[in-house]
């Protein structure tokens, strides 16, 4: 009796594992062909960004604005269609992952793939950021610059340094602000500065 009552819980509680298994199948292919076509999607957006930012020749624009200089110093190379179709790869990719989770039920990696998206938004933003302040930073020094010489003053190297690098200092603490880095300490040390 004893032994019968095990054998019907035993198999009570394969039943009930198989039934949830079967159950859960559709659900794995659902999401199975959401990430194939989320993929495909996203690498045909990538492509597609990639190609009309290489039309619009944007690469030639930021080196001439002075940007490709700090680009190669890094030992990069300059191509913002890449940069921004991986970008948007990228963004779709965690969408469809973020979607997928959601409707298996796996709200937990859904809510961090959401804060890790809205993260690197941000970190997208600060480079942006970055990035017109080198251009405003090379605009306002050949501005002093030529100002300065023009005016027949000494000193005009060391006032567009000067003004190069207050603009950046600015820039990089409004791009760490934006990324989310506290930056108190460094408000603090230019302020006892200027």
């Amino acid at each position: 009796m004893i032994i019968q009552n095990w054998a019907d819980l035993l198999v009570a509680s394969f039943q009930q594992v198989w039934e949830q298994f079967i159950g859960f199948v559709p659900q794995l292919v659902g999401a199975l062909i959401v990430l194939v076509i989320g993929l495909i999607f996203a690498s045909v957006l990538a492509s597609l960004i990639e190609k009309v930012v290489g039309a619009l020749k944007v690469d030639k624009a930021l080196s001439r604005a002075g940007v490709g200089e700090y680009v190669e110093r890094a030992g990069l190379e300059l191509n913002i269609g890449k940069l921004l179709g991986q970008l948007v790869y990228w963004f779709v990719v965690i969408i469809v992952i973020m979607t997928i989770a959601n409707s298996l039920g796996l709200n937990d990696l859904s809510l961090f793939l959401f804060s890790a998206l809205n993260y690197v938004s941000h970190v997208v933003v600060g480079v942006l950021i970055m990035l017109a302040t080198v251009i405003l930073a090379n605009f306002l020094s050949n501005v002093v610059k030529a100002s300065v010489m023009s005016a027949k003053l000494h000193a005009a190297g060391f006032l567009s340094t000067l003004t190069w690098w207050s603009v950046i200092v600015f820039g990089l603490v409004i791009a760490l602000d934006q990324i989310g880095v506290n930056t108190i300490i460094i408000q603090t040390v230019i302020t006892g500065i200027i």
